[in-house]
């Protein structure tokens, strides 16, 4: 298959995921075409696909303002929160120590300085929750105040490039919450102890979304499983994160339309990583109890194909010799590097249960994070569709070399 046809392909399906509707946030009609995209390339290449549903929380916001001494303040209304119309008192917390013992009940709770250095992880989220974000958030719960507000900066790591960044977004978190910048939030603390007048016109809705498994070869226990999040926060087209990983593996699916190898390939769009519930991720965990023992590799994208940037891979709970393997498969194409760990992606859900895993990204991905992630600027013209082409084949492959490996081993056996 030659590079321009690819490349076509790759610009029809980047321009699907970015342009047909403003976003991708689960559940939304944007992330309903994705996922009918993703099965319909899928089953033209002759992969079986199964499109499984899960129950989602829907959520829309309207009007909002803040006023406290006769001031108007900008803020934003976090996702999933809650909406109210209250006028109470402003009571300001900035350390633990302070929250642990404020009395704010039915009051305006504005929370900062150290309490706000980084987004507060969800509730219920199983797969990386720090001890200290869940103690606050049961003292936010446990005080009771009729609303938050958050004065936040910069927080890359976890909230992408945006600023302020929400503290609390979390659709099983019920006190409404909301974000405004650092500096604003210091302004607003002047009037601590005055009644302030706050409104968030906010609702949730029931929802419901799809997770799409795509699987070609043989039935066996063992199979390969190549993944990337279909789905991006509200507000942004999401071209980097991630619907260039979506994109590679649509492109891999074309590369394996003739397929017929010994272990069976499969492909996961993951529809929920930026989400708070991420519930596709557990939709997909619960369908494979028991089962994810007979993953042989796990190979997730996400963050690639920056213009200007090569794609980095490293490795996860690997042994020397398929790190071997994958370093000379890779090793072929000069925009592909070695690049240091990084446990912000969905390869953890296979290293944490012990499954060896490769993360393929961007080798800028820090600057990726802290610039354009999660953000209006995450836009198509910053993808190279050269470095998806490559990065597909290279998976293509790897594919063919694992194959390889079983073939040898089934002769020897013989």
């Amino acid at each position: 298959m030659n590079e321009a046809s690819l490349i076509a392909s790759a610009l029809e399906h980047l321009n699907t995921f970015c342009n047909t509707h403003p976003h991708r946030q689960v559940g939304s009609p944007g992330n309903h075409a994705a996922t009918e995209h993703f099965a319909q390339v899928a089953r033209k290449f002759g992969f079986s696909v199964e499109e499984l549903p899960f129950d989602c929380l829907g959520w829309e916001s309207g009007d909002h303002h803040l006023v406290a001494g006769g001031q108007l303040y900008d803020f934003q209304i976090s996702d999933y929160s809650l909406g109210c119309a209250v006028k109470a008192p402003l009571a300001v917390v900035s350390t633990l120590a302070e929250l642990e013992t404020v009395e704010v009940r039915g009051q305006v709770l504005l929370v900062k300085g150290e309490l706000t250095a980084e987004q507060l992880m969800p509730k219920n989220f199983s797969f990386y929750n720090p001890e200290l974000h869940q103690k606050i958030i049961a003292l936010l719960e446990q005080k009771e105040p009729a609303a938050i507000m958050a004065a936040t900066g910069h927080n890359p790591e976890l909230a992408g490039a945006v600023y302020p960044f929400p503290l609390i977004e979390d659709g099983d978190f019920n006190i409404p919450a909301g974000y405004m910048k650092d500096v604003d939030g210091e302004r607003l603390a002047a009037h601590s102890g005055e009644q302030i007048d706050l409104l968030m016109d906010a609702r949730r809705y029931p929802n419901q979304a799809i997770q799409v498994l795509a699987q070609k070869g043989p039935v066996t226990g063992r199979r390969l499983v190549f993944s990337a999040h279909i789905d991006s926060k509200a507000g942004t087209p999401g071209a980097l994160d991630n619907a260039t990983g979506a994109s590679v593996l649509l492109l891999l699916a074309e590369l394996l339309a003739d397929y017929q190898g010994y272990l069976p390939v499969e492909l996961v769009p993951f529809n929920g990583e930026d989400n708070y519930s991420v519930a596709g991720q557990k939709l997909y965990l619960a369908c494979n109890e028991g089962k994810l023992g007979g993953v042989q590799l796990n190979v997730n994208l996400d963050g690639l194909g920056w213009r200007g940037s090569p794609t980095a891979y490293s490795f996860y709970e690997c042994q020397a010799d398929l790190i071997s393997g994958v370093r000379q498969v890779f090793g072929k194409y000069l925009e592909l590097v070695e690049g240091p760990p990084w446990p912000q992606g969905d390869h953890m859900i296979f290293a944490m249960n012990g499954i060896p895993a490769v993360a393929i990204t961007t080798e800028r991905f820090s600057e990726l994070e802290h610039d354009i992630a999660h953000t209006k600027k995450d836009v198509p013209e910053l993808v190279d569709l050269s470095k998806l082409v490559e990065t597909a084949c290279a998976l293509g492959d790897l594919v063919e070399c694992m194959n390889l490996s079983v073939r040898c081993d089934q002769a020897a056996g013989d």
